[in-house]
């Protein structure tokens, strides 16, 4: 029992562990023969993450994963100077920065997930129809109470109060920021040349801006009236109201798993593992949903630190998958899955 508690000890207090034979700088040391591998960036996939970690290092006594949610650039940050063994991002890797990466760079989709617009549903519906003008025009700022003729027209049924919208959005470098502007860049003309596409926006409707999934989450729940964008999973748990969304085929479409699935479904996969999903079709798709990748070396510099690597990735996308329903994520499509695992076997 003693191997077992001291994982379970590091792999809780593993913030104050700097890497140790996992391809990022040296720092304090792990049991012989035990390999460490720490990993940063998105805080989207966060929840799942943390469970894979914690199951992976529970079976494998050799090895111990630890996940630093810090958002998807500093992510891509700290992998990039090779401060940890993997990094992870909602945006996957632009070709300039997988330039930058010493001994090359995979991208390993992992999982999908949907980006919910999640609200305080205190005096408002606890069903909640926006359509696509309205949600990309709440976000420029040109929607900004919650009784707008605009928004009271898809929920008839409802009286609003004449409340301000206090709209919350992401103020660090956000994969799930890119994934959410890249989708209205993709439906609206005026965004696309307005506020853009990026991690960091300057957003014209005056937010509240905090960092992190967990707190966007968490300010919505405080703030009456409030909406603001979010990984669905962290949402829902929270017990926020979540909007049905009009979609490329004009439905009202929920987040949810099956909405997800519909829409991963209508894309392809391309050799590189780096697609968009900016606007799905699809009747029953949900409009607003990303993969979210791992960032691997090629090749590490001990083979012990690869095997660990690869057994870990292997993990998360085969066994690992199950976990994804249970936390609100959106499981890789088998064909996918077998296609990454086949990469993920080619690690040095």
């Amino acid at each position: 029992m003693r191997p077992m508690r001291f994982l379970s000890v590091v792999f809780v207090f593993g913030l104050s562990l700097t890497l140790a034979s996992c391809g990022g700088k040296a720092g304090k040391s792990v049991p012989p023969g035990t390999t460490l591998l720490q990993g940063a960036g998105a805080t989207f996939p966060n929840p799942l993450y943390q469970k894979w970690a914690r199951d992976f290092s529970t079976g494998d006594s050799k090895t111990i994963v630890y996940y630093d949610s810090v958002g998807s650039g500093e992510g891509i940050r700290r992998f990039l100077k090779q401060d940890v063994a993997f990094g992870a991002s909602d945006r996957a890797m632009s070709d300039e920065q997988m330039a930058k990466a010493p001994h090359g760079v995979m991208l390993v989709p992992i999982t999908a997930g949907m980006v919910a617009l999640a609200y305080n549903s205190d005096g408002l519906p606890k069903t909640l129809r926006l359509k696509r003008d309205v949600y990309v025009d709440i976000f420029l700022g040109k929607i900004t109470r919650w009784n707008d003729p605009r928004i009271k027209e898809a929920n008839p049924e409802f009286k609003f109060p004449n409340k301000q919208i206090a709209v919350v959005t992401r103020m660090d470098k956000s994969g799930t920021t890119f994934a959410f502007t890249n989708h209205l860049a993709a439906i609206r003309p005026d965004w696309k040349a307005g506020p853009g596409v990026g991690t960091e926006i300057d957003w014209p409707c005056k937010p509240i801006q905090v960092n992190g999934n967990e707190g966007v989450v968490g300010m919505i729940q405080r703030n009456a009236f409030a909406i603001g964008y979010a990984e669905y999973g962290q949402a829902s748990r929270a017990g926020l109201g979540l909007a049905e969304l009009e979609n490329k085929a004009g439905a009202f479409v929920a987040p949810h798993t099956e909405t997800g699935i519909e829409a991963l479904l209508k894309t392809s996969m391309p050799e590189n593992f780096r697609v968009f999903l900016p606007d799905p079709a699809g009747e029953k798709s949900y409009p607003i949903i990303t993969y979210t990748w791992m960032l691997v070396q090629k090749k590490y510099a001990d083979a012990e630190t690869a095997q660990a690597i690869r057994g870990f990735l292997t993990h998360c996308l085969t066994d690992g998958q199950a976990q994804c329903l249970a936390l609100g994520y959106v499981r890789l499509p088998s064909e996918i899955a077998g296609r990454v695992v086949a990469e993920v076997a080619k690690i040095k």
